[in-house]
């Protein structure tokens, strides 16, 4: 069963949708998956809150295999994307945002304080990042090794490294 290749990236942010303020975590994200061989929608800018839902929902609906999502996950009251896609969410992989919150800890005492989700909607797997770069960076960290192997085995394939034996 082959994976198609086509993701989306939706940056949740009131005042960059408005024109008030750049988005420099949407385009790192859609070039990181084009290098990868997806052909990406977006980065599609969206108000904080039901907006977000409504644009995750959307690009589900679509069939495409990677939605990441930017923005919207720390703990202002305009932060929301956890609660919109969430219930979205078919599979929760808590494990990718524990590995996410890990690593930018390093950096920053901050990272913990994201409340991102991750998980497959159908066959579409749906992360949200933080807003920040150094969020942004982390994220796509932990996602390098992990992303081919997620989308073989939702799709049902067999991978070298699932431990099944092709033989039996």
């Amino acid at each position: 069963m082959q994976v198609n290749r086509r993701a989306s990236v939706i940056v949740a942010s009131t005042s960059a949708a408005a024109g008030r303020a750049p988005d420099t975590t949407g385009p790192v994200l859609a070039g990181w998956l084009a290098e990868r061989g997806f052909t990406v929608t977006g980065p599609l800018l969206v108000a904080d809150g039901q907006p977000v839902r409504f644009a995750v929902d959307a690009e589900i609906a679509t069939g495409t295999s990677v939605v990441l999502t930017t923005g919207g996950t720390g703990v202002s009251p305009d932060d929301q994307t956890p609660e919109m896609v969430s219930p979205l969410l078919d599979v929760q992989l808590p494990g990718i945002i524990e590995a996410v919150r890990r690593r930018g800890e390093s950096s920053t005492p901050m990272a913990v304080i994201t409340r991102g989700v991750a998980g497959f909607a159908g066959n579409t797997l749906v992360v949200t990042l933080p807003g920040s770069s150094g969020g942004v960076k982390d994220g796509l960290a932990v996602l390098e090794p992990i992303l081919e192997h997620l989308l073989t085995q939702r799709s049902g394939a067999r991978t070298a490294d699932d431990g099944h034996d092709p033989r039996h």
